[in-house]
């Protein structure tokens, strides 16, 4: 794959900078080439949508991905070539359909409707050749003739930037579609399949869709919504996750039972693997799938199809097994707290508020939390803010829940807490039903792809979420 990319490129400016002709080994490819991020990449990237061609990969690319993240107001415009959308993103969603169909034959799948919950921004030119939108955005106006037949809404909803006019009207003319499968983010979904049962009266979705049987999600862990989504949907259905992203489509779990998701290798993608404890170093360590521990964190560095050279995709993941090689998701690398040395990651929060629910019979919608730092009256903690959907009697009760089930998950949480010399028990206060709504909607985050970040480990997101509300009570 290596080869592949690197030979397809040694005549861009790039290759020729860095020397691709002579690029034969793994080796030679991490000296001759930094690892970077989106500010490095985004000089190459502001000329190729002014309209130059042959700078970071050899063939013309005319679709950039708008993505925004979730830790800067800032959009990256990521590179979307013929490629990347033939070897990468389509293959790999047809892949993952295929492998589905293997381990369920019997699937009526293909009888009904896929929907697809994306994005919220409309395409939009640079000029005549050069267009940009969301991922979801870009895929749709590039999918396949026959792709439209599997797949509601129709283009003009599924493209609608105003996100609540959107949901209703996805609404109003999905629910009357033979829906089979859904793919969303959780929460985004969520709000669609609690509009659906509003408007047609009906206590759960199987009784609009009698024939849903599958729903892909991703975007953030499924773990604590998935009793919620059991509920609403109100009969056995498969979930299996999947791992894509503007910069690429990585991986997909093709059985339910499976613990973790199949990292798609022949795809035109080059992986390696940086262990997070090399993050911020001058020369960072990077490892390649013959030397990756199950259950070690490591964020992935790609070369893509869409020009990117060991570009820093900013996640963190942990292998599940070797040979075949299956991931999950662990969080990001800027979404944790560490602020006492309690190393508390995404992966860790999401399971503790899952078994936080299920012991107080609460259902989340979503969370964040922050380090409450020492003061001279107190030690330090965390503070979670958290929406429900259903609060749990006594908040108290589950903020020990919470405090507790991270102890059992996290050693180096619960070696902080020890007697509460270092670390007190954390506190838990409920926000209003659509407070995390309003919070992405005043940033212009409001949408399909745009989610609440989880963990930081400082108090800027809490402390602007308290703010808004008028809170004082911010400790």
């Amino acid at each position: 794959m290596l080869q592949h990319l690197v030979t397809a490129a040694q005549y861009t400016e790039f290759g020729r900078k860095h020397g691709f002709n002579k690029t034969f080994t793994t080796r030679a490819f991490k000296q001759a080439v930094p690892i970077s991020n989106y500010d490095e990449m985004k000089p190459y990237i502001e000329r190729m949508m002014q309209g130059e061609d042959n700078l970071i990969w050899n063939t013309p690319v005319e679709w950039f991905a708008k993505s925004s993240g979730t830790t800067s107001d800032r959009s990256k415009f990521i590179p979307v070539s013929k490629e990347s959308l033939d070897e990468n993103h389509f293959q790999a969603s047809k892949d993952a359909l295929t492998l589905y169909y293997k381990n369920f034959p019997d699937s009526d799948l293909l009888t009904g409707k896929g929907l697809v919950i994306g994005g919220s921004h409309q395409v939009a030119n640079v000029n005549d050749e050069i267009k940009y939108g969301d991922l979801s955005a870009v895929l749709m106006q590039n999918t396949p003739f026959w792709g439209h037949w599997l797949r509601t809404p129709e283009l003009s909803i599924a493209l609608l930037d105003e996100w609540e006019n959107k949901i209703e009207t996805l609404a109003q003319t999905t629910m009357l579609e033979n829906v089979t499968s859904i793919s969303g983010v959780p929460t985004w979904t969520l709000v669609l399949i609690k509009r659906i049962l509003e408007l047609s009266g009906k206590q759960t979705l199987a009784e609009v869709w009698p024939n849903l049987e599958l729903y892909f999600n991703g975007g953030v862990s499924f773990v604590p919504y998935r009793e919620q989504f059991e509920r609403l949907i109100g009969k056995p259905i498969r979930y299996l996750e999947i791992y894509n992203a503007s910069e690429g489509f990585f991986s997909a779990q093709t059985d339910p039972d499976e613990d973790g998701m199949l990292l798609f290798l022949n795809h035109g993608i080059f992986y390696e693997f940086m262990p997070v404890d090399e993050y911020g170093k001058e020369d960072p360590k990077t490892v390649g799938l013959a030397d990756v521990v199950v259950g070690k964190n490591y964020a992935p560095i790609i070369s893509t199809t869409g020009g990117l050279w060991r570009y820093l995709l900013g996640d963190t993941i942990q292998f599940t097994t070797t040979f075949p090689f299956r991931i999950k998701v662990s969080g990001r690398l800027k979404h944790y707290i560490n602020a006492f040395g309690e190393e508390v990651i995404v992966d860790n929060s999401d399971k503790a508020v899952a078994i936080a629910c299920e012991k107080t019979g609460a259902i989340m919608i979503d969370y964040t939390a922050a380090p409450i730092y020492f003061s001279q009256a107190n030690n330090g903690g965390h503070q979670w803010l958290i929406e429900f959907e259903k609060a749990p009697q006594s908040i108290e009760a589950f903020a020990f829940e919470l405090d507790n089930a991270l102890r059992i998950i996290n050693s180096d949480y619960d070696a902080k807490r020890y007697k509460d010399i270092a670390l007190r028990q954390l506190t838990v206060q409920a926000l209003p039903k659509g407070t995390f709504s309003q919070w992405l909607n005043s940033k212009g985050k409001l949408g399909g792809q745009h989610k609440v970040p989880r963990l930081s480990n400082d108090r800027a997101y809490v402390d602007e979420i308290l703010g808004m509300l008028g809170s004082h009570d911010k400790r």
